[in-house]
């Protein structure tokens, strides 16, 4: 069994050189504890090394899909011949299953091996030190983060229309709501649709008001009328 890593570096395949002591799930990572117990478990078989940023930011896009890249492919093909491969993602295994031919493996052993390798990743992976992976990481973060927050007319565009819509949908309530008030405080009290024409001061007249007949004794000072009043 080979077993498929991604790193900001690059693709690494692994090969497990005991699949018994894959059976004993609550006993694997004790077994990456150091470098010399991991070297007995695991041994790296290949590393296809990202030629620049952008070959690393492509390959990281596809693989949040669950896609594998043109790279990856072509990586798999070279190396995987007749091995069944673990993979930390089923969804990608079941897309390099379907594209290459190639069965993939995902469980708990799995995911317990990929804790292991990353325990000891630097040590397993000759030529890759700690202190060039972090910068790596940090890098590829950056150029992914604004990979997905780039700068698209099309969805400004949509954006735009959608609050136009939103306000004009918002309008149209408000006017149907101050209809309604006016038509029902109406029956009530007629008159005062002709004193006050603007929907918001009239909302507001009559809370203030409740009844009409508290009209005469009410300070309406606090409802700025202005020139709102009617003929």
């Amino acid at each position: 069994m080979l077993v498929l890593f991604e790193t900001p570096a690059g693709f690494a395949l692994f090969k497990v050189l005991d699949e018994g002591k894959l059976s004993k799930v609550e006993d694997l990572l004790k077994e990456f504890s150091s470098a010399d117990s991991a070297r007995k478990v695991v041994k790296l078989k290949a590393f296809s090394k990202f030629e620049n940023t952008s070959e690393a930011l492509e390959a990281a896009t596809k693989l949040i899909d669950s896609t594998p890249s043109k790279g990856l492919r072509k990586f798999l093909r070279a190396h995987c011949d007749g091995e069944s491969l673990a993979v930390a993602d089923s969804k990608l295994g079941n897309a390099i299953k379907d594209k290459l031919k190639i069965e993939c493996v995902h469980n708990n052993a799995v995911m317990e091996l990929m804790r292991g390798l990353r325990s000891q990743l630097t040590e397993l992976i000759s030529g890759l030190a700690t202190q060039d992976l972090a910068p790596m990481s940090l890098g590829l973060s950056h150029s992914l983060s604004r990979y997905k927050l780039k700068f698209s007319p099309d969805k400004v565009d949509t954006m735009i229309i959608q609050a136009i819509g939103l306000l004009d949908d918002l309008d149209k309530e408000l006017n149907t709501y101050a209809m309604r008030v006016r038509e029902w405080y109406g029956w009530h009290f007629p008159e005062l649709a002709k004193i006050v024409q603007d929907n918001i001061l009239y909302a507001k007249a009559v809370k203030l008001m409740g009844s009409r007949d508290n009209a005469a004794k009410l300070d309406f000072s606090e409802v700025d009328f202005g020139f709102q009043f009617g003929c």
